[in-house]
């Protein structure tokens, strides 16, 4: 769907098209595009079980942008980042607790559904790592909003995060290659 493409690259855009339209615009016009991606990820979701996760973090997303609006306030626009990383924390975290599938099992299954016993405690581990991940990447990006630099709040947030990202799922996936091998060899 157009939609939905268009709204995962302007997530993933966020911090690039905020920097430069902070740089030419202002905050209230920011806002007011930030308030309208919110409204436009509400209609655009349909599924049901996706739509909790989507109206949470559109919620947050409106907050930020009437925030930045009313108070005419780049600061709030730069905190959607730290919220994201919250977001994904708290729903990582939570899937961790008895009872419950991690994430990254849920993801593992989609590809492997039987999945073996050391594969489950591998994804829990691995659950936990991406909370580690995003408790310190928040914290960066909340760090780049207090120093009060936009080049490195779009460096860091539009670039180097995601960096970090890739270079943590690489690895995992080479660890998991790796330590999958070994168990199936021996």
């Amino acid at each position: 769907m157009p939609a939905r493409a268009l709204l995962v690259l302007l997530g993933l855009t966020y911090p690039l098209w905020v920097w430069w339209g902070l740089r030419h615009w202002g905050a209230d016009v920011v806002a007011a595009g930030l308030f309208a991606l919110a409204l436009l990820r509400l209609v655009v979701e349909r599924d049901p079980a996706k739509r909790r996760g989507t109206s949470a973090t559109a919620a947050a997303t409106g907050i930020l942008a009437l925030c930045a609006f009313l108070f005419d306030s780049s600061e709030a626009l730069l905190l959607y980042p730290v919220f994201m990383n919250g977001f994904l924390l708290v729903l990582f975290a939570s899937s961790l607790a008895a009872g419950r599938v991690p994430v990254v099992e849920r993801l593992a299954r989609l590809k492997e559904p039987e999945l073996p016993a050391q594969g489950v405690r591998w994804c829990r581990g691995v659950t936990r790592v991406w909370c580690v991940f995003f408790t310190a990447n928040g914290g960066t990006a909340l760090a780049t909003v207090i120093l009060g630099d936009p080049d490195l709040w779009a460096l860091w947030n539009g670039c180097l995060s995601y960096a970090a990202m890739g270079l943590l799922f690489a690895g995992e996936f080479v660890a998991r290659t790796i330590v999958m091998r070994r168990r199936k060899a021996s």
